[in-house]
């Protein structure tokens, strides 16, 4: 792959602002593109009205089944079930790196148990679930039981009644290399979606991303956050000696998993970033999502904005890959893990960024998934045990005419 490869056109003037807002928004200049040369040109559209971003929350009300009250106008179209950072391992509780919040390696497969419980017996299933990384512990790979744990866990996903579509995160290439993902049942690329006549859309060899239609007019993508990363790739391989070239021009420490004294604490070894390849591509998807009047859910481990996320666990790039997203009307929302504490915040164009809570710190007693029931003019998580009930409104130009 040439990491290099960046288209060389200048983006539009409306995409010029954007860039701007976003330089503004973050009180820093846009970073450098990691890999050298110019954003990939997106498609221009009008301005939006920049209202500040808000919280949409509603109380978590466990004993109702389904999404809740919803206004008379409003037409149900389909569901999806989001869960991540289930991290089992077969180990008695220990605590995260910190030493203050305790994790249930064994339990947390039994949190999926009962979230696939829940979802096989709804009234209206899922169309899918979508598992958003570190579906294993990384301390697998120490007690050299990783294939063993991620045999278990797949083998309970198998009870599910609907398609899961996996995606990696820092646990994985803790376990596995990639060339091993590539090959394993945690590569769901079999599940993807091609579009006819636009080739332009189909994704490279050369990162994990892909995209389906769980339901006409809707489109999700699934990144590929780790696509820079040394994490599971051949020390030996140019691309790790480029990856590592990036981290330590941005990190100094000796300990690469250390964010102490970072001005962008973002880049630590647990994390990645996307490939200018891969922006490239994405871009390609949401011109043609734009175009066909689609609205679009974004997939990734790790989170892109600040104001949902602590910074440490942002993507390398987080604003190259924003610029890329605020290009475009179509993007309704976006999902991550990786923080395990949860997170969301509605950008000032309309895209609503969830960050789930992790299954890994959630307490016997307690839950951590939740169903996301997709309306004509807004989507609604309904949330459990720790995963608060949202509503996520479309902005008036992405709600569909009835």
């Amino acid at each position: 792959m040439d990491l290099g490869d960046r288209a060389s056109s200048s983006p539009p003037p409306d995409f010029r602002r954007r860039l701007h807002f976003l330089r503004k928004s973050q009180g820093a200049a846009l970073s450098a593109p990691l890999v050298g040369g110019e954003v990939a040109e997106p498609v221009a559209r009008e301005d939006l009205a920049a209202d500040p971003p808000r919280e949409s929350r509603v109380e978590v009300m466990d004993d109702k089944p389904g999404p809740g009250p919803v206004s008379e106008t409003s037409e149900f179209l389909f569901s999806f079930g989001v869960i991540a950072d289930i991290q089992y391992a077969d180990l008695e509780d220990g605590y995260n790196f910190q030493g203050n919040r305790r994790r249930y390696y064994r339990h947390s497969l039994l949190h999926l148990q009962g979230a696939i419980e829940h979802w096989n017996t709804e009234g209206s299933p899922p169309r899918c679930v979508l598992q958003l990384g570190d579906i294993i512990d990384g301390y697998n790979a120490q007690y050299k039981a990783s294939e063993k744990s991620l045999e278990l866990v797949m083998n309970t996903f198998q009870m599910l009644k609907v398609p899961v579509h996996h995606t990696w995160g820092n646990h994985e290439f803790y376990n596995f290399s990639r060339n091993y993902l590539t090959n394993s049942k945690l590569n769901t690329k079999f599940l993807e979606d091609q579009i006819v006549h636009h080739p332009e859309t189909v994704p490279s060899e050369n990162y994990y991303a892909y995209h389906f239609v769980p339901f006409p007019q809707f489109r999700f993508i699934l990144l590929d956050a780790y696509d820079l990363s040394v994490l599971g790739v051949d020390q030996s391989s140019a691309k790790y000696q480029q990856c590592l070239k990036i981290l330590k021009g941005h990190n100094p420490n000796s300990e690469l998993n250390s964010p102490q004294g970072l001005s962008e604490p973002q880049f630590v070894q647990f994390n990645g970033g996307f490939s200018q390849e891969q922006l490239n591509w994405l871009n390609e998807v949401l011109t043609f999502s734009d175009t066909n009047q689609e609205k679009v859910v974004i997939v990734s481990h790790l989170p892109i904005y600040p104001e949902a996320s602590d910074s440490v666990c942002l993507a390398w790039n987080y604003r190259d890959a924003l610029a890329v997203i605020w290009s475009h009307r179509c993007v309704v929302c976006f999902f991550a893990g990786h923080t395990h504490d949860g997170g969301y915040s509605e950008d000032p164009f309309g895209v609503h960024h969830v960050n789930l809570e992790g299954v890994i710190e959630t307490a016997p007693d307690s839950q951590a998934f939740g169903t996301v029931y997709v309306y004509s003019d807004k989507m609604m998580l309904k949330g459990r045990g720790r995963v608060p009930d949202r509503i996520m409104n479309y902005k008036r130009e992405n709600a569909f005419r009835c």
